[in-house]
Parts: C-alpha cells; structure tokens; sequence
C-alpha cells in the first residue's frame, strides 16, 4: 500500500476536533476506502482543549498558520478558521504551494469561490468543500455527482439550524421569538450576536453554492435576496397551521425562461410536505430534477462530528484523485470552468410566488369588500380567507389571506395601496407560500 498522505489542518477547534477524532477512530475503514492511509501530521492551534477526545501525540503543533501550508511535506490542507480575510489568503497561499485544500468556509466560498477555483484550477490542485453547506449530509457530492445526467428544476432548504430550532418551538409552545431566540442561545445552538442566523446571512452563504452547481453559474451571493424570521409572530405560526401549513426559513434557487431565482426568507409551505416536518436543529434539502423527480436530503446540519464526517469524505476523495490528471476531476462547481453560464439572477420584485397575508381591520363592514377589491385591482386573487372573532373591548379583528400566484411586483403595490386604507391598522405581515410541486 502507499504511504500515507499527510494533511495540515488550520484550527483545532470543534470541527477540527471532530474531523481528528473520527480519522483517528476509522482509520483502517477510511484506508480501505481510499486506497491509502489519511494522518493529520500538522495542526495549527491557539490552545488543543486537553479533554479532547483524540490523541495529539503524532502532529506537529503550532501557533504560526504559514508553517502548515508552507511544509513541503504536508500534500492537503484542511482550512477551519472561519471569515474571509485570513483564510483567504492561506487557502490561496496552500494552492500556490501545490497543496490541496478543503474547507467548510461558506462565507469564503460564497464570497472569493470564484477566484479560488480559478487559482486551483490554474495549478491542477482540488478545493472540495462538501462540510461548507449542511454540515454533514452529502448535498454537494448527490448535486455535483449524482445528479450528473439531470437538469435541475429547483432546489429548496432548511439550511440553518438554529432559525429552524427557533421556528419549531414557536410552533410547539406557542413561544414569542425572542423568548425562543435566548432559549436558543443558552442551548448553544445561536450565537451571541445571532444575525447570520436569523437573518438569514448563513443561509444565504449556503444556497449561493448550491445555485451555483445546480445551474453551473458562476457563485454570486451579492445577488441573494436575504430576509430573517425576526418579524414570524406565535399568531403567524397558529393560521399557518390552521390553514393546513407550516412556517420554515427556507433557501430557494429555481431557474426558469426569465433566469434563476435565489430567495431565503420565511415560508408557508403545506405540512404534508417532508421538509415540513423537519424538527429542532436538523436540515434538509429538497432537489427537483428533471430525471429523478424531487429527492430529500436529511441530516445533521452541524456540529463537530457530522462536520468532520463530511471534512474526511472531502479527504478520501482528494486523496482518491491524487494520481489522476487534473482535466478528468470532478470540477468545483459541477459544470466544467469554461462551461459556466452568466444566466441573469433575477431580482425579488420579479419573483412570482403565492403569499399569506394577515392584517387588523377595523371589525366594520365594507372593509374587507376594499380589501378584496384593491387585490383584484391588481391582479391578485384570494384562494383562502379566515376572519377571526373579534375579542370583547377590541375594535379590530385579524384576516388571514392566501393568495393566488403573483408576480412580487404587484404585491408590494397592493399592500402599499391597503395599509392607506380607512380601517387598516398597522402594517401588513406578508410570508410567501410554496407549495414545492415536482
């Protein structure tokens, strides 16, 4: 057998931790799978956690990055370092050296993938990046690979854990959002300062790469529209469900005769769906290919161990491919590099999709009658309406509206015209509805 290859890794925190942990656990599984031992020789660390639960006493440590991707003995190093200024220029500094690279870096990917591909490219090395979108569950490799003969229709997502958790406590307990936010953060599953999170920055970062191998485009997260579920109220979750729906934070990529559309933002979708019942901290991915018809892509979305799972399947493929020629390897992002198409992204106001509307109205008649007629005015037809009883003391009711299919365009017109009208108080809530039909 050949001897094995040594990898450098950049941090040794949880995921690092993790990805040490279970090479060292499947070592002999991992070998037999890719033809030759997988060690991780170097690591760079502030500090190692001493109740790590893998063994150190075979790896270099040390607190200078530049000895890791430097060492001419080190054939392909793993970035765990997070942003995009640091490990940028170390994944860039590591493909200059030769070495192959694997990261779970999405906010790298999504921002500088473009001009690290390009640079792999131009040295003939790999940069895999399975662990940078839902942490273990194999989305890229099933698009990317698996999914080779097909064309994409679309693609949707639970691809944030902690706005999932929040989602489905809100639902269970009937719980105020930033009651279900601080649970969250105490649990450790939300940040300190969770804006990534639950505004859906780190879902955006995620479905920019799954747009871009889906539709072989170059990636563009500036071009992702971006909305978080800090506005989803308990009343909001409660008509959802009444109306046979649920509530999720959702990452969409369609493409159609206009271009592709790359949306996250909070959606009703019916509960009879398996992406609606997807609970707690868990992802799932949804693809609709022309081929296979829809397929769903469940899994744990982080976390050290799932993250590490999809780190070493990222090595044993690399340290598959070390002997092959360069032009005969999976390409980064599916399509090969001189194939990729500038299809237009199309902006959120060009969207069409159906909507949930709810509004307090002055509980008078005529009201709903201007209501109704400002939607049909603009193009806009209700599929499905639940007035609620008015409370005693209280001059406003709550109306819960589905809507038809309509461009985003002339929703946004509508709603401006109703919030002007006499009896309407407050601002209207507006979620989008998919019905993910194959």
């Amino acid at each position: 057998m050949l001897k094995p290859v040594q990898v450098g890794i950049l941090g040794l925190g949880t995921v690092g931790g993790g990805t040490v942990h279970v090479l060292q656990k499947n070592a002999k599984e991992i070998a037999r799978r890719a033809g030759r031992g997988i060690v991780i020789t170097h690591a760079c660390a502030r500090e190692v956690n001493k109740s790590h639960s893998y063994s150190t006493d075979d790896i270099v440590l040390t607190k200078d990055l530049t000895e890791v991707v430097n060492n001419p003995e080190v054939e392909i190093v793993i970035e765990l370092l997070g942003g995009t200024t640091i490990a940028r220029d170390m994944i860039l500094q590591a493909i200059a050296n030769g070495k192959h690279v694997v990261t779970a870096n999405k906010a790298l990917i999504a921002h500088h993938g473009n001009e690290i591909f390009a640079a792999a490219q131009e040295k003939g090395v790999i940069v895999a990046f399975e662990a940078a979108v839902a942490g273990g569950i194999p989305i890229i490799k099933a698009i990317r690979e698996g999914l080779a003969g097909n064309q994409i229709e679309w693609i949707a997502g639970i691809i944030n854990g902690t706005s999932n958790f929040i989602l489905t406590e809100m639902r269970d307990k009937g719980s105020l959002f930033a009651d279900v936010l601080a649970e969250a953060q105490s649990l450790g599953y939300a940040e300190k300062d969770p804006t990534f999170d639950i505004e859906g920055v780190d879902a955006a970062h995620k479905l920019t790469i799954l747009g871009s191998i889906a539709f072989g485009i170059p990636l563009q997260f500036d071009q992702v529209y971006m909305e978080g579920i800090t506005n989803i109220t308990p009343e909001d979750v409660q008509y959802a469900e009444e109306l046979g729906y649920r509530i999720k934070h959702l990452g969409i990529t369609k493409r159609n005769e206009e271009g592709v559309e790359m949306r996250v933002h909070p959606t009703l979708i019916p509960n009879k769906r398996l992406l609606a019942n997807v609970e707690g901290v868990m992802n799932a991915v949804v693809v609709d290919s022309d081929a296979l018809g829809p397929s769903l892509y469940y899994g744990a979305g982080a976390g050290a161990l799932p993250t590490g799972s999809a780190i070493i399947a990222d090595l044993v493929e690399i340290t598959r491919s070390l002997t092959t020629d360069p032009s005969n390897r999976v390409p980064h992002l599916a399509f090969q590099a001189n194939a990729l198409s500038n299809l237009r992204i199309l902006p959120i106001e060009e969207i069409k999709t159906a909507y949930y509307l709810r509004l307090s109205v002055l509980d008078k008649m005529g009201i709903l009658a201007d209501v109704t007629n400002l939607l049909s005015d603009n193009g806009i037809n209700i599929e499905a309406i639940i007035q609620k009883e008015p409370i005693a003391g209280v001059e406003h009711v709550s109306i819960v509206m589905l809507t038809h299919k309509v461009r985003e365009k002339q929703m946004n017109q509508a709603i401006t015209a109703i919030e002007q009208l006499y009896g309407i108080t407050g601002k209207v809530a507006r979620i989008r509805l998919e019905t993910l039909d194959s």
